[in-house]
Order: C-alpha cells, then sequence, then structure tokens
C-alpha cells in the first residue's frame, strides 16, 4: 500500500514541475494606461530631429552557440585594458578565465578608472532537476549570459553578445569561453 501511495506522488510531482516552469515562463501582461502611455510616447516628434537609424551601425551574426552583434567595424586593439564588471553568480571569473583559455589579447584591470573598455552583462544558470537527473540520467546544466563592451571614454556600445547553452557539460565555464572566444574576434592583434 505505502508502495502504490510513493509512486503515486512520484508521478503527481511530475505532473506538477512542468505545470508550476511553465507558469513562470509566461510574461506578465501590462496594463492598458502603460500602453496608451507607450504609444502617446511613440507619436511624439522628437524636436525637429531627424529620425535616426540605430540598426544601421549594427552588423548581427549568427553563431552556433548564441546572438552577435557588433557596431559596423569595431575593434579593440591588443593589449586594451578592459574592466570586467561584477555579474550574477560571479560569472565575471568565468569570462576572465575564457580570456586566458581562448588566449585573448587583454589587459584586465580591477580598476574601472585606469581602463578603457567596461565589459558587463548577465548570467543565469538552471541546473538540472530532479526529473531530468532520473528519468534522462543527465545533470547538465543549461546556461544563458550576456555581455556587452563599452568604450569608457565615448560611452557607446561597440559590441554585444548572448550565449545560450543547453545541456552545458561544464556549466558556466562553456558559457565563458564562449564569450571570450566572440570577444577575441574583434581584437586587432
Amino acid at each position: 500500500m505505502y508502495a502504490r501511495a510513493g509512486f503515486a506522488l512520484l508521478i503527481l510531482a511530475a505532473l506538477i514541475v512542468p505545470i508550476a516552469s511553465a507558469r513562470r515562463a509566461v510574461p506578465q501582461q501590462s496594463g492598458p494606461t502603460q500602453d496608451q502611455n507607450t504609444a502617446k510616447e511613440d507619436a511624439k516628434p522628437n524636436s525637429g530631429q531627424p529620425p535616426k537609424e540605430a540598426t544601421a551601425d549594427i552588423k548581427p551574426v549568427a553563431s552556433d552557440e548564441g546572438q552577435l552583434a557588433t557596431v559596423k567595424d569595431a575593434r579593440i586593439p591588443a593589449y586594451a585594458k578592459v574592466n570586467v564588471a561584477p555579474m550574477d553568480a560571479g560569472f565575471e571569473n568565468y569570462i576572465i578565465a575564457g580570456f586566458r583559455s581562448k588566449k585573448v589579447p587583454l589587459m584586465v584591470v580591477m580598476d574601472r578608472s585606469k581602463a578603457d573598455y567596461e565589459i558587463s552583462g548577465v548570467s543565469e544558470s538552471e541546473k538540472a532537476g530532479w526529473a531530468k537527473m532520473l528519468f534522462l540520467g543527465s545533470q547538465q546544466s543549461n546556461e544563458q549570459a550576456s555581455i556587452k563592451i563599452v568604450d569608457l571614454k565615448t560611452g557607446a556600445v561597440i559590441f554585444g553578445y548572448s550565449v545560450h547553452k543547453v545541456n552545458s557539460v561544464r556549466g558556466r565555464q562553456s558559457a565563458g569561453e564562449a564569450c571570450a572566444k566572440h570577444i577575441k574576434q574583434i581584437v586587432i592583434d
């Protein structure tokens, strides 16, 4: 009798977990007043200035790991001083380690005032749930990260990259190395 009750609880939990996950993924809807305010702001002319086309200088590039966007012909000189801002769960350490493993020729400095560029971003790690470990035998996590590089002298965002790794064997390390690999592509050697 107890074995049946335990089995029934296991099946019930397997049904509840996906439903709870789906509820977190549903975006919250905005109220009607917020939509009206947004529409009013979009309809306003911007004081006689011609509209700027923001996407004209952005060059999107597809990758196996994520999305990459750079300002047209943006380059960072080799051995430029870069500050890596603190990120969620210490992800900045994985980016710095990725620089070393991918041999990115940049100097990482801790003092932002001495840096020419700053790397900032966010990361999220989703550990394997019990159902994935039990039924699939996989303990691999899902990793997501987005970074941007800002020229501190001009304030311009010169590089952006987002990575999404499903079933990542090495977790955040893989995401950090992917970011470093794509940063290396814009460094002038």
